[in-house]
């Protein structure tokens, strides 16, 4: 089955309770292990997720701060994983990007704020004329352990 994180919108999201969703009649419509799934000897927890600017130009930059703890008894990598999704855009954008990613190693107890920067080469896509182009609207980012997890925040980009 083509299971993969970054797909395009269906305009139908899976829900349980409504028969004329896109969904499969006898299976979930998800994966068993999301994209970039780990296993580890350790647990880690994602807070304080912050963007900064919120508002935006088109040439504009904005940062992206996490932290993340090992909230068990070991020594732990993860890897952080930063995801973008375009709202709404005249082309066709998959429901999450990954626009960044950092391996860690943090001690048991420990915490680490990781940090992404995100400009025009990150939030632009191809237009219909296949110019690279970044165009307003709202933007979601979610950092997690994987493609299905993790604090989401917005940004806009104005004109």
């Amino acid at each position: 089955m083509p299971l993969y994180y970054n797909h395009k919108p269906t305009g139908r999201p899976a829900k349980d309770d409504d028969k004329y969703t896109s969904k499969y009649i006898d299976a979930p419509s998800t994966p068993v292990f999301p994209f970039g799934y780990g296993l580890s000897y350790t647990t880690f927890r994602y807070s304080d997720l912050a963007v900064t600017p919120t508002k935006i130009s088109p040439a504009g930059r904005v940062t992206v701060t996490v932290t993340v703890s090992n909230t068990g008894a070991r020594q732990g990598d993860e890897v952080v994983q930063l995801y973008l999704h375009d709202r709404v855009s005249t082309v066709t954008r998959p429901v999450a990007e990954l626009k960044g990613f950092r391996r860690l190693t943090i001690a048991p107890g420990g915490r680490e704020t990781v940090t992404f920067a995100l400009g025009s080469d990150q939030i632009g896509a191809f237009n219909r004329a296949m110019k690279w182009v970044v165009e307003p609207g709202q933007f979601d980012v979610r950092v997690g352990p994987n493609s299905a997890e993790g604090p989401t925040a917005t940004f806009e980009v104005r004109p």
